[in-house]
């Protein structure tokens, strides 16, 4: 019994241990390594390569495979700024905030919007970009010429799991909501195949999906005409850790010092290399 008890006791003080170094914060001034987060599979904020570049990095633990795109420039320019190694780890979109919120990574880019459902349980930086959302059709299909919502009245509609762009299609009259899907590629085969008839997604995201398949177009909506969203809903910030305020402060003076001009070119270089 007593040999029970002491065990039991080491346990929970084991168990406390690991929690607080699962929550202690990243002292900014004092970082030697920093972890970042991503789908690699979102171009042109991020995707996956065998062809190492000027712009890539290293995907953690996978021998010869890299990360391109606005994200990782993003990330490599942070993590120079603070003086840090640069981890990058591929992970799937729903495994993102349960990757930060467990400490198996310390920051999230991956073209996140910082919607206030997932301002409950992590952190948001200032954004690094801005986008809006339009539709990806067949470029040869019965939508190639909408300009508006209601010229998708009763349209199939599909878009990624767990995201911002699957809660706007019900904004669409009388919309036929379609399960969402795990990747890109997936929603672009089903607009491609004719199961679904358009896919929401963020104006750079469906400019890459459009720049390798000719046989599909962009609807970029009239002013007025299109989704209704808040302003976190066209911007992407970085996810950190509730208790990281010091990172995210000099995160933000990191991302001050990035001009529009600087953006929106990095934005059109990731767009013209994607593969």
């Amino acid at each position: 019994m007593k040999r029970f008890f002491v065990l039991f006791v080491l346990a929970a003080l084991s168990l406390g241990l690991a929690a607080c170094q699962e929550t202690e914060a990243i002292d900014p001034d004092n970082v030697d390594r920093i972890v970042v987060g991503l789908e690699a599979a979102y171009a042109p904020f991020n995707w996956t390569t065998t062809t190492q570049g000027e712009f890539t990095h290293p995907l953690d633990g996978q021998s010869g495979t890299y990360a391109d795109g606005y994200d990782v420039v993003i990330a490599q320019i942070i993590a120079e700024a603070l003086g840090a190694e640069l981890v990058i780890k591929q992970i799937d979109w729903d495994g993102l905030i349960p990757s930060l919120d467990s400490g198996n990574i310390d920051l999230i880019i991956a073209g996140m919007s910082p919607t206030p459902a997932r301002a409950e349980s992590v952190l948001f930086t200032n954004e690094y970009f801005r986008s809006e959302q339009v539709m990806v059709v067949l470029g040869s299909g019965s939508y190639a010429n909408a300009t508006s919502l209601s010229d998708f009245t009763g349209a199939r509609v599909v878009a990624q799991q767990g995201t911002l762009q699957d809660d706007l299609i019900d904004q669409i009259p009388s919309v036929n909501h379609l399960t969402p899907l795990a990747t890109y590629a997936f929603l672009l085969q089903e607009v491609v195949s004719g199961t679904a008839d358009a896919f929401v997604a963020e104006l750079p995201v469906a400019q890459a999906m459009a720049a390798t398949n000719s046989n599909v177009s962009i609807i970029l909506f009239t002013e007025g005409n299109g989704f209704t969203v808040t302003d976190e809903e066209v911007i992407v910030s970085i996810a950190l850790r509730l208790v990281d305020t010091s990172l995210r402060d000099r995160i933000n003076e990191i991302l001050a010092d990035l001009s529009m001009s600087e953006r929106t070119s990095m934005m059109t270089a990731a767009l013209n290399r994607q593969p």
